[in-house]
C-alpha cells in the first residue's frame, strides 16, 4: 500500500481535500492558517487501489522555532516516508516564495510528485497555472478541493503510479506475514523475542522503545511465518515526537501487508479507544485477526472472565476473531496462540465451491427468509465466490437492496458456521439479476401492488374510451 503525503503551506486547502479523498470529516477545515498542527492518515481507495494518505500541517521551513519549527520537521519526515507527494498551491492568492522553498525540498527526494493548484474553481483557462511552472513540476494539475473539480483526474494519476514496485512491501510471499500489533507497552517486542527464544528485539518498560516495523523469519513445528514488530499506537494527543508520528504509517503499512494481525491487548488496561482504532484498520484491510490478551498471570480468574464478558460487550463486530490468554514475559499461552494464527490464515484462504454456497444459501432461506419491503420480498437466487483473502461470496437475485443489516448479518453467522471460517473477515456482495432479453426492463421499471395495478387499469380505460369517442 503506496503512501501519499500532502504538502504546502498554510490555508491553501490541504485538510479539504484530505477530507473529500477519504470521504470523511476527520480533518478540520476552517479559513484560518495554521490550524493543522499534528498529522492525520487516513485510508484512500479508487477502485481496487488502496494507499494511506496523510495530511501534515501548514510547511514553514523557514521558521526556526516554536511549533512551526516542529511541523517543518513533522513535514520534511512525512515527505521521506513517503511514496507519492502531491505539493498544493493555492491559484487565489498566487505563487508564493515559501512555496518555492518546499518545492525545492520536495524535487531533492526521489519521489513521485504532483503540483495541485487549488482553488482554481471557475478558471477555465490555464492562465492561473503560468506563474507556477517555475517551480519545476512536470505534472501540474487545477483543482478545487472544495468542490471536487479536477479530482478525478488526480486520481487517475494515482493509478498510473501503482505500476512501479512499492517501497513498503515484503517481496517475499511465500510464508504467511503476521504483525504484531497494539498500544505502546503492552508486550509486542517481548512477545517476538519469547517466540524467537532469542532477545532480537529491544524490549523495555517504557512506551516508545520499538519505532520501527522490523520483520524476521520465524519457525513454528514445521511451518514458516515471517513476523513483523510494530510501533505502538499511541492517541493522537499523547505522541509528542516527530519520529514516532511516522511510525504510525509503517505500522499501518506492516498490517496491509500482513496475512494474520495479533492485536496485543494488556490485561490489566483492557479494551480501550486506541484498541478499538487500530481494529477499524485492521478490518477495513480484510485482514485475519487474533487478539492475544497479554499478562493474564498478573491478573486473578475472576478480572479475566470480567474482561473476557468486557470484550464481547464491547467487540461484538469481532466475535469471529479468537481470543487468546498469554504471557510474553513467562512464554505461556503460545501452542494456543500459534494454532488459533494457523486457524485464522487458512480459514482466509478458504475455497467454496458453488454447489456449496448455494446448499448453504438454501438451509440459510429455509431456515429464515428476508423481510418483506413495501409489498417485495427479495428474492436470493444463487451464490459464487468472488475472491480469498478474506473470503468473498457473491449473492445474485431481486430487489436484494431491500436487505437489512441484521439478515446480511444472519447470512454471515450461517455461512461461517457451515465453512467453520475463524478469525478472518467474512465479505458478501449482492448483485441484482437483470434479464438480457427483456429490452423493456431495461428502460421501465415494472410496477408492484394493488394500488399500482389499478392506476394501470385506470388508465387503460381512459384510453379505450378516447378510441370510443373518435370513433
Amino acid at each position: 500500500m503506496k503512501t501519499i503525503v500532502l504538502v504546502g503551506r498554510p490555508n491553501v486547502g490541504k485538510s479539504s481535500l484530505y477530507n473529500r479523498l477519504t470521504k470523511t470529516r476527520d480533518a478540520i477545515v476552517a479559513d484560518m492558517p495554521g490550524l493543522t498542527r499534528d498529522r492525520h492518515y487516513g485510508k484512500l481507495s479508487i477502485g481496487e487501489h488502496e494507499y494511506i494518505l496523510v495530511d501534515t500541517g501548514g510547511f514553514e521551513p523557514d521558521k526556526k522555532t516554536g511549533i512551526q519549527k516542529e511541523m517543518a520537521t513533522q513535514t520534511k519526515l512525512a515527505i521521506d516516508e513517503s511514496d507519492i507527494v502531491l505539493l498544493i498551491v493555492d491559484a487565489r492568492s498566487g505563487l508564493h516564495s515559501i512555496d518555492q522553498h518546499i518545492a525545492e525540498i520536495i524535487r531533492k527526494n526521489d519521489k513521485q510528485k504532483m503540483l495541485l493548484v487549488n482553488k482554481a474553481e471557475g478558471m477555465l483557462n490555464d492562465g492561473a497555472l503560468a506563474e507556477f511552472y517555475k517551480l519545476g513540476f512536470s505534472n501540474i494539475h487545477k483543482i478545487s478541493s472544495a468542490h471536487g473539480d479536477g479530482i478525478s483526474e488526480l486520481k487517475d494519476f494515482l493509478v498510473e503510479q501503482d505500476n512501479t514496485p512499492d517501497t513498503h512491501q515484503n517481496i517475499n510471499n511465500k510464508d504467511p506475514k503476521i504483525s504484531i500489533v497494539g498500544r505502546p507497552n503492552v508486550g509486542k517486542s517481548t512477545l517476538i523475542n519469547s517466540l524467537l527464544g532469542e532477545d532480537r528485539f529491544i524490549a523495555f518498560d517504557k512506551p516508545g522503545t520499538t519505532r520501527d516495523a522490523v520483520s524476521v523469519d520465524f519457525n513454528w513445528g514445521k511451518d514458516k511465518f515471517i513476523l513483523t514488530d510494530t510501533a505502538g499506537i499511541r492517541k493522537k494527543g499523547k505522541v509528542f515526537e516527530s519520529v514516532e508520528k511516522f511510525s504510525v504509517i509503517k505500522t499501518l503499512n506492516a498490517i496491509n501487508f500482513s496475512n494474520v494481525s495479533v492485536l496485543v491487548i494488556d490485561s490489566n488496561d483492557g479494551i480501550s479507544a486506541q484498541d478499538m482504532h487500530i481494529l477499524g484498520f485492521i478490518l477495513e484491510s480484510g485482514k485475519s485477526l487474533v487478539i492475544a490478551l497479554n499478562k493474564w498471570d498478573s491478573i486473578s480468574s475472576y478480572e479475566r472472565e470480567k474482561l473476557k464478558n468486557d470484550i464481547d460487550k464491547k467487540l461484538p463486530f469481532v466475535k469471529f476473531a479468537e481470543k487468546v490468554f498469554i504471557s510474553a514475559l513467562h512464554q505461556e499461552g503460545f501452542p494456543v496462540l500459534m494454532k488459533a494464527i494457523i486457524k485464522s490464515h487458512k480459514s482466509a484462504l478458504t475455497k467454496f465451491t458453488t454447489p456449496q454456497l448455494n446448499s448453504v444459501l438454501s438451509n440459510a432461506l429455509i431456515s429464515h427468509q428476508p423481510s418483506i419491503i413495501k409489498g417485495i420480498r427479495p428474492k436470493l437466487k444463487y451464490a459464487h465466490q468472488g475472491g480469498m483473502n478474506p473470503p468473498t461470496i457473491i449473492i445474485h437475485g431481486n430487489h436484494l437492496e431491500g436487505l437489512k443489516q441484521d439478515y446480511v448479518r444472519f447470512l454471515e453467522s450461517f455461512y461461517r458456521k457451515a465453512f467453520d471460517l475463524i478469525g478472518t473477515p467474512l465479505r458478501i456482495q449482492f448483485k441484482n439479476s437483470t434479464n438480457p432479453f427483456d429490452e423493456k426492463s431495461k428502460t421501465t421499471n415494472k410496477k408492484t401492488g394493488l394500488v399500482s395495478r389499478r392506476r394501470i387499469e385506470t388508465a387503460f380505460r381512459e384510453k379505450m374510451k378516447k378510441k370510443k369517442q373518435v370513433v
